[in-house]
């Protein structure tokens, strides 16, 4: 086992998770690998895990250096154990950042045993997580004084057939218990949503109102004190079929601002997070869910000067006194996609052997 490294965070090595890029969903990833890699300052080394062998950042060089599989999430916090200690014997990992929902609870319950192998992170604590759970939001909301559409969780699917005598009219949008969603407009394709979702993240699934208006998203970073720091706020400007973001702009809005500001103070959130929030017609602002990870859109913050990613990195090293450019409204992304060339051998390196690693690096083995 490895001893913690005495290294400057310029110098780490960084393992990042949820490095697909999935048109119609992307893990946010990437994005963050490229946050880390084009700052001026970081000469560390980037390793993206991943868990499908068709997950491009493993073998997008510009991103990461080297990439490795895991287990999925469903196989538990020891599998997962067991292939990091693998990893960090190779690597000599400083840092994990996770960035999907799904692999949080078995981070967070790792995180003792990885810190002694000198393995940081900057999570959350398990209340904090469960606190902000999709099943448990509208009780959080209660408690913190924020408005939140009507949501129900669903176990049976025959609740779309008569939804509406419910007092639950179409469109309405049914969740996954972890991620993912869907805006149907009738009883079938409810059905077919519930189904793909339960068959995805289990039970239950949730069904939410819609709420028409402005899709506004905040990341930031908790201080675990009720604090935050590095906020960036965009607008939606251009949706996938999912509902993810595919262009947006940065803003600034006071009332957004000032729900984020409460949620945080409610919830004592240790680390990064994603708010996503609807400004009704009607002026209210209502919190459709908190996400436990950067966003796929974090690149933005690079752009605009507020690079959190590296934040991050700085905390863990032990520096508070970390300064952000001014908010920088009116800036906008365009997500796109490409072609990612990749040769056989390093596809069959991944495929058999679960990892590939640069050839220009001499100290890795695949």
């Amino acid at each position: 086992m490895r001893k913690p490294s005495n290294k400057s965070w310029q110098h780490w090595n960084i393992a990042v998770t949820g490095i697909n890029a999935r048109v119609e969903s992307p893990g946010p990833g990437c994005a963050v690998a490229r946050c880390i890699r084009e700052h001026e300052q970081f000469g560390g080394r980037v390793i993206g895990l991943g868990y499908d062998v068709l997950d491009a950042g493993l073998y997008a060089r510009d991103f990461c250096h080297s990439g490795y599989l895991l287990p999925y999430p469903s196989a538990g916090e020891d599998a997962l154990l067991d292939r990091i200690i693998e990893i960090h014997q190779k690597e000599g990992l400083d840092v994990i950042i996770p960035c999907l929902d799904s692999e949080i609870q078995n981070f967070i319950r790792l995180q003792d045993r990885l810190s002694l192998m000198g393995i940081r992170m900057l999570i959350p604590e398990r209340d904090q997580f469960q606190l902000r759970a999709k099943d448990h939001l509208s009780a959080f909301c209660k408690k913190a004084g924020v408005d939140v559409p009507e949501t129900k969780c669903v176990t049976d699917p025959s609740f779309f057939e008569y939804c509406e005598e419910e007092g639950w009219p179409y469109p309405i949008i049914v969740k996954g218990i972890f991620y993912d969603a869907q805006i149907v407009y009738n009883a079938f394709d409810a059905k077919a949503a519930f189904s793909r979702l339960v068959g995805t993240w289990g039970y239950p699934a949730l069904v939410q109102r819609v709420i028409r208006g402005d899709e506004f998203n905040v990341s930031a970073i908790g201080d675990g004190e009720g604090g935050m720091m590095g906020t960036v706020m965009m607008r939606k400007r251009g949706l996938t079929d999912k509902g993810k973001a595919w262009a947006g702009v940065t803003v600034v809005d006071d009332a957004v601002g000032g729900v984020v500001t409460k949620i945080m103070r409610a919830l004592k959130w240790r680390g990064p997070l994603e708010v996503e929030m609807m400004k009704g017609l009607d002026g209210n602002v209502y919190l459709i869910e908190i996400n436990p990870r950067f966003p796929a859109w974090i690149y933005l913050s690079h752009s605009v000067g507020r690079n959190l990613p590296i934040a991050v990195l700085k905390l863990l090293a032990g520096d508070t006194d970390i300064t952000f450019a001014p908010p920088a409204p009116g800036t906008f992304f365009i997500r796109y996609a490409q072609e990612l060339i990749v040769r056989l051998d390093e596809f069959e390196s991944v495929f058999v052997g679960g990892a590939i690693t640069s050839k220009e690096d001499k100290t890795a083995v695949a």
